[in-house]
């Protein structure tokens, strides 16, 4: 046995999920173990047959304030804070009557469930723990020679330490410490969370920025001064974006909503890239609300979006907007999946889909006749206000782009060339303008009849990014000419006028793009001489 090692003589429980602690309790007859527990833990142990001593017996004084004190006090935290390889501890606790504790088993009040649960104020402030975490960052800070305990999985293991007298060794212990520290600093994440969403800075305390002073001012709710949150880990995925690379979905514990806690009803299990093409779909579907749209997206980029009258319709018309592209990607519909679209799907190699609901008879066909294809319901359309990117040393967060900034009503777009588009026609601008959206940069997007057509992303120019439209358009149309009276958008200016240019001579009858180039002019004129409607609107959607 190592010096380091420590059999487990005296062991402090406190738990507030039960789940598992027979296992503890039965190991604790066996070795004779000395216990001393907390109200319901020590009922419960000491109905599974433990000699138990309850807190209040070994502090001399009551639980009370409604449970809020109970371990609180020297008694408990000299026990579990004595370093017994220190002489001077040991002689202090002998002079103080006080007894060590080798072992502390202890997980919190239910937080994270009591917000879910949509409890109130004074009811989530309860299970604010204060004794429990205490308890486990003096047993954690303390490994040297206690054992701390707060994963329920690691129960059978104590058990057994426990059984056999071996207790842990100093490195068992430092890693079981490590584990604790984590544990309690996701749980003051979520406390802190909660807390800066329903106790925002109030205005008094806020001080008028001087006349001088270039700083921002920041919706502190959504960049909070000090960003402290914390996710848990709940799938491990096959390997990330490449087969070399490991990968894991993590989960908001507040939170039991969103894309990430979609249900699959079918097919393989999700891969990294699964998530982030149907993450990316689902998001762009619902820019249309309450209109039904469907999406189909490929490496993170729509190869057709469209609106339709029935969810079957708004399918048809965006998988033929780029048929060879959709191959292998995610379908997201923002309605319930009939069995009319489900004969459409059918047919298509497609790696995801994604909705709200499916019809009985559209769900069966797919499972049955589509046995791989991963079938995803979500309920919730996507709520994120705030987007969150990692790069190396750090965080860049900004708020989600809603499609609700000023220059996003057509009423408020600018005619800067030609006539006033009629009203299909606006429609398209608006559909095209929506759908831009979602589109990487720099993205260019043809649309007709409210269905993409044409759709160039991701160049390094705008230039290529219109021929790409263009060509995607034409030459996956059977020859036609798809562009010919179509309307275009553009997600920022126009940097010169050869690329509007080349949208014209394709035959786009009107563009709507955010202007602000210093070459606006010549880029205005390029469409007027061409007698093409052209709008502005102040404001652009980069993606990136």
């Amino acid at each position: 046995m190592s010096n380091t090692t420590r059999p487990i003589k005296r062991a402090l429980v406190s738990v507030f999920h039960k789940e598992g602690i027979e296992v503890l309790a039965k190991a604790f007859v066996a070795a004779g173990t000395e216990v001393v527990s907390t109200g319901s833990t020590a009922a419960k142990l000491a109905e599974l047959g433990v000699n138990v001593t309850e807190v209040q017996k070994v502090t001399g004084f009551p639980e009370s304030l409604d449970g809020r004190v109970k371990t609180l006090d020297p008694h408990i935290h000299a026990g579990i804070l004595a370093d017994m390889t220190n002489p001077d501890h040991v002689e202090q606790l002998k002079e103080l009557g006080i007894k060590p504790f080798d072992l502390v088993v202890v997980n919190l009040y239910p937080f994270a469930d009591t917000v879910r649960s949509g409890a109130n104020e004074a009811d989530t402030i309860e299970k604010i723990d204060i004794g429990g975490p205490s308890m486990v960052r003096g047993a954690a800070k303390n490994s040297a020679t206690v054992a701390i305990v707060t994963d329920p999985k690691d129960y059978a293991l104590v058990a057994q330490r426990v059984e056999d007298g071996t207790g842990f060794t100093l490195e068992e212990r430092r890693y079981l410490a490590a584990k604790a520290f984590a544990h309690t600093a996701a749980y003051d994440a979520t406390i802190i969370e909660w807390a800066s969403k329903q106790w925002p800075k109030p205005a008094s305390l806020t001080v008028e920025p001087n006349a001088d002073d270039a700083e921002t001012v920041i919706d502190e709710k959504l960049f909070p001064a000090t960003l402290t949150e914390t996710w848990d880990r709940t799938h491990v995925l096959r390997y990330g974006e490449n087969p070399h690379q490991q990968a894991a979905l993590y989960l908001d514990p507040l939170n039991r909503n969103g894309f990430a806690h979609a249900e699959q009803l079918g097919g393989k299990p999700m891969s990294y890239n699964n998530y982030v093409d149907a993450d990316a779909a689902w998001r762009a579907v619902w820019d249309f609300a309450p209109q039904i749209a469907v999406a189909v997206v490929k490496h993170n980029n729509p190869c057709g979006l469209a609106l339709g009258a029935t969810v079957a319709e708004a399918h048809r018309k965006a998988h033929a907007c780029d048929p060879m592209s959709a191959y292998g990607g995610v379908i997201a519909a923002n309605s319930t999946v009939t069995l009319e679209m489900a004969e459409g799907v059918r047919p298509i190699f497609t790696e995801v889909i994604v909705a709200p609901d499916y019809e009985p008879e559209a769900l069966e066909l797919l499972k049955t006749k589509k046995k791989n294809l991963r079938i995803l319901k979500v309920a919730e359309p996507p709520k994120s206000a705030r987007q969150i990117r990692q790069i190396d040393g750090g965080l860049l967060v900004q708020s989600t782009d809603l499609i609700n900034a000023v220059g996003d009503d057509p009423n408020a777009w600018k005619l800067v060339s030609g006539e006033p588009a009629d009203e299909q026609t606006i429609k398209d601008l608006v559909f095209a303008w929506r759908a831009i959206r979602c589109v990487k940069s720099n993205a260019i997007l043809v649309a007709h009849d409210q269905a993409t057509v044409g759709i160039g992303m991701g160049q390094v120019n705008r230039v290529d990014s219109c021929n790409l439209a263009v060509e995607r358009a034409n030459t996956l149309a059977d020859g036609a000419n798809r562009t010919k009276g179509s309307v275009a958008a553009s997600d920022a200016f126009f940097p010169f006028a050869d690329g509007a240019e080349i949208l014209i001579n394709a035959g786009v009858k009107a563009i709507v793009q955010p202007g602000g180039s210093i070459r606006d002019g010549e880029v205005f004129e390029a469409a007027k001489k061409a007698n093409v409607t052209m709008y502005v609107t102040g404001t652009r959607h980069f993606f990136h």
